[in-house]
């Protein structure tokens, strides 16, 4: 906008001097009067006059008449105030075209063209890849000379990842420090341009920051995903469809994500050596969830309903199940499928801790304003645990 509206309000200021050049620049030779004009005039009239008379075609008597008569109106002409020929007040004629011209421009302009709406329409046309990588150089140069900035190195390493620069994004990911610890999806994301730049090897730091970010997210996709794809690369097939599976159930059913996952689920079954079905331990728990009269209000069609299995007496959740919020009283089954280690499955418990939380939010840790349930200790194979969320966090 700024870069609009400064070279506009030049363009006026420079039509307005042009225009007001002769108020603001007078002239400086004196205008000439309208005495001395009358009395040019008539002096050329009396010279005709006398020279008619030199020639012999007016006699004396006209002569002196005409001569008279002329005299007359001279004087007649020549007496009134002298005025130069000037165009009234000049500072009121400056004031009034420079508002006039400032209206009729402002007028043109609300009507005929919107600063604001071009630069949302340049805005809106596609950024080619040149001008990409122009800005990500630009940015690059910036992070240069700010090396302690490690949130802007961690945002050009996920500029460099888009571009495909690998190598780049590394380095970028190795200058934000301690900055990605804490968030799981930029150590995936870490980890995966490693293992890229390693050709798909996984050993070392990247499984370090994929056991990394499922620690801080244990549903995180990207993290999943490579972590199923780190134990197919070693030959543990087994690993990787349980851990495929576990991110194959947070993808909607019929996109191009779920039928990906599906093929690789298969095609490590194959190699393993494993039945095309699963071997899934049924033994679970289930049941339905409730919820009070009193927090009904308090439900929104954007909340995620989680059903949370400990074992007792700790607070590291064995399995999770996330679901969106739809009309109760929900039914509910956790199995293996959803434990949280493959390692750790929730058949490998007599007992469990089980509660609900309805978040809006979904993030693993609860937070102020979830709904709640109080949490219930069944035996595992039970099917009709009843849960009712009955209670606010504060």
């Amino acid at each position: 906008m700024t870069s609009f509206l400064i070279p506009a309000f030049l363009l006026l200021v420079l039509v307005l001097v042009l225009l007001l050049r002769p108020f603001i620049f007078p002239a400086t030779v004196e205008a000439t009067s309208r005495r001395q004009m009358n009395a040019a005039i008539y002096r050329e009239e009396l010279e005709k006059l006398e020279a008619e008379r030199l020639a012999g075609s007016m006699n004396s008597s006209d002569y002196e008449i005409a001569h008279a008569e002329m005299r007359q109106r001279l004087f007649q002409d020549t007496n009134e105030d002298d005025d130069r020929s000037v165009m009234g007040s000049s500072k009121i004629t400056v004031i009034g075209l420079c508002l006039f011209i400032t209206v009729l421009s402002a007028g043109f302009y609300w009507s005929l063209g919107d600063a604001t709406r071009l630069v949302e329409n340049n805005a809106q046309q596609p950024m080619t890849r040149e001008g990409v990588e122009k800005m990500v150089s630009e940015f690059a140069v910036k992070m240069d000379k700010d090396p302690s900035n490690l949130k802007g190195w961690a945002m050009l390493a996920r500029s460099y990842r888009i571009l495909g620069r690998n190598e780049d994004a590394a380095r970028a990911y190795e200058h934000s420090g301690n900055f990605i610890d804490s968030d799981p999806q930029l150590l995936a994301d870490y980890a995966d341009t490693l293992a890229s730049n390693a050709n798909g090897s996984f050993a070392g730091k990247p499984l370090k920051l994929i056991n990394q970010a499922l620690k801080l997210d244990p549903n995180n996709l990207m993290a999943l995903w490579l972590s199923g794809t780190a134990s197919y690369t070693t030959g543990d097939y087994k690993a990787a469809i349980q851990t495929w599976e576990k991110l194959a159930k947070q993808l909607p059913p019929g996109t191009e994500e779920a039928r990906s996952i599906q093929e690789s689920i298969s095609e490590a079954r194959s190699k393993g050596g494993l039945p095309s079905t699963a071997v899934v331990n049924t033994k679970g728990i289930a049941g339905k969830i409730e919820i009070s009269y009193a927090l009904k209000s308090k439900v929104q069609s954007g909340d995620l309903v989680m059903v949370i299995a400990r074992k007792p007496g700790e607070r590291m959740p064995v399995a999770v199940l996330k679901m969106a919020v739809s009309v109760f009283p929900i039914s509910f089954s956790l199995t293996d499928a959803l434990a949280m280690n493959p390692g750790m499955p929730l058949s490998g418990l007599s007992e469990a801790s089980i509660e609900v939380r309805i978040s809006k939010t979904g993030m693993a840790k609860a937070e102020m304003g979830d709904l709640i349930s109080s949490a219930q200790i069944v035996k595992l194979g039970t099917s009709n645990v009843r849960l009712v969320v009955d209670q606010v966090r504060q």
